[in-house]
C-alpha cells in the first residue's frame, strides 16, 4: 500500500471513530433504559399458626398457593378408584405441594370416589352432594354447590334420535343396581367390573354393543354400561350411530352456574365460610355421617383468599363448626372442607407436613410440572 493510501485509510478511521465517539450517546440514550424492576413470583410457603377460635386454640399447619399455580387433580396410579400412597401421587404428578380431596370408598368394596372431579376440562367422577372447589386457566378459584347432568342424544345410521343421560361417571355400580354409567379412559384400561350391557364409543361413533366382560375403555372414546332396569336403553345404541354428550353445570337450588372454564376441580364439603362469614349445614349438603355432623377428628381444607390465592389446612382435631370458626379466623373469603380423619394429608417443601393414616384416591396436587 503506498504513504497516501494508508493515509486516506488513517484518515477514514479517525474520522469513523471520532463519529461514533459524538454518536454513542446518542446511540445509549436510545438503548439504554432505566433500570427495570422485576417483580419476582410469589413461592408456594408453608407456615404453622395457632389459631384462638370457637373458645379454644388450635395448632393449623397451612400452605400457601400463589394465584395461577399450576393446580390439577392428583389420582393415586393416575386413574380413577385406585388408591396410593400420597408421596407416590406427588412424585407421580412432579408437584410441589399436594393436599387430599374428595371423600372416597376407603373400608368396603372399589375405592371408588363420592364427590366431583374435574381434570384437564373434562369431567372424570360426578358427585352429587357437598360443596366444589374450581379452578379456571387463568388460576381463578371458585367454590359452589357444584352438580352436574350428562345427557346426551344418539342418531343412528338411518337418521332416528333418541335421548339418552347418565347417572354416574367412573364408578362401580353396587350389586343389583339400576343404573347408566359411563366409563373414561381416566378409569384405567378396563371398566373394573362385569355385569350389564356395555356400548363401545370411539371417535364419537358407537364400535361395539356387548354382555359387560370388564370390557375395555378405548383410549380415543369411552364405554357406557347399562345394568338392571337399565339395560333396555342400551337397545337405542345401535352399531354406527353417532353419539352427543351435553353437560350442565348447576348448584345445589338447580340454578346453572359458570362453570363451563373450569379446568380442574374437586368436590367434598361441608362448606365453611361463604365471602368471609361462617357458612356452614352439612345437612343441608346431603351429610348425614356424624364424623360431619358433629364429631370431633382431623380435618384438612382449603380457602379461597381475598387476593385470589389458595390456603391448604390441616388440624389434628376440631369439629366442624370450629372447623369453619378457623378458617374465618385464617382470613379465607371462601373456605370448604375436605375428606378427613385418617385421610387427612398434606406435602409441601419437599415433606410431608401432615401424614395421612392410610392410602388416597384422591388430591389437589400444586405448582411443578403438573398438568
Amino acid at each position: 500500500m503506498s504513504s497516501i493510501q494508508t493515509r486516506r485509510s488513517s484518515k477514514r478511521w479517525w474520522t469513523g471513530a471520532m463519529a461514533l465517539v459524538l454518536a454513542l450517546p446518542v446511540l445509549l440514550s436510545g438503548a439504554v433504559s432505566a433500570p427495570q424492576t422485576v417483580e419476582a413470583k410469589a413461592a408456594i410457603s408453608t407456615k404453622v399458626q395457632k389459631v384462638k377460635a370457637a373458645g379454644r386454640s388450635f395448632t393449623v399447619q397451612t400452605v400457601s398457593i400463589p394465584k395461577g399455580t399450576p393446580v390439577t387433580v392428583g389420582l393415586a396410579k393416575k386413574q380413577v378408584g385406585q388408591t396410593a400412597t400420597l408421596p407416590s401421587i406427588v412424585k407421580a404428578y412432579g408437584a410441589q405441594a399436594a393436599i387430599n380431596g374428595a371423600f372416597f370408598e376407603a373400608y368396603n368394596g372399589a375405592p371408588d370416589p363420592y364427590g366431583m372431579l374435574i381434570a384437564n376440562g373434562k369431567v372424570i367422577h360426578i358427585g352429587r352432594y357437598g360443596t366444589s372447589i374450581g379452578f379456571k386457566e387463568d388460576g381463578t378459584a371458585i367454590m359452589d354447590s357444584l352438580r352436574v347432568n350428562l345427557t346426551g342424544m344418539v342418531t343412528t345410521p338411518e337418521g332416528k334420535s333418541r335421548s339418552w343421560y347418565a347417572t354416574f361417571i367412573n364408578r362401580t355400580p353396587s350389586a343389583n343396581a339400576s343404573i347408566t354409567m359411563l366409563y373414561t379412559p381416566e378409569r384405567g384400561s378396563k371398566v373394573g367390573f362385569k355385569g350389564g350391557t356395555a356400548v363401545v364409543i370411539e371417535k364419537g361413533i358407537v364400535t361395539k354393543k356387548v354382555p359387560n366382560t370388564n370390557i375395555a375403555i378405548p383410549k380415543n372414546g369411552s364405554v357406557l354400561v347399562f345394568t338392571g332396569s337399565h339395560k333396555s336403553n342400551a337397545d337405542r345404541f345401535v352399531v354406527g350411530s353417532t353419539v352427543e354428550m351435553n353437560y350442565k353445570y348447576t348448584n345445589a337450588a338447580g340454578k346453572e352456574i359458570p362453570w363451563d372454564e373450569v379446568v380442574t376441580a374437586v368436590g367434598a364439603g361441608p362448606r365453611l365460610v361463604k365471602d368471609g362469614k361462617i357458612s356452614i349445614n352439612p345437612a343441608s349438603e346431603g351429610f348425614k355421617d356424624p364424623k360431619i355432623l358433629n364429631a370431633s377428628g382431623a380435618r384438612s381444607g382449603i380457602a379461597i383468599m381475598g387476593d385470589g390465592s389458595v390456603l391448604l389446612a390441616t388440624v389434628s382435631g376440631a369439629t366442624m363448626k370450629e372447623w369453619a370458626a378457623v378458617m374465618q379466623k385464617l382470613g379465607a373469603k371462601q373456605a370448604m372442607n375436605l375428606d378427613g380423619g385418617a385421610s387427612s394429608g398434606m406435602y409441601a417443601g419437599g415433606k410431608m407436613l401432615t401424614s395421612p393414616g392410610r392410602l388416597l384416591s384422591n388430591t389437589l396436587v400444586f405448582g411443578g410440572s403438573v398438568k
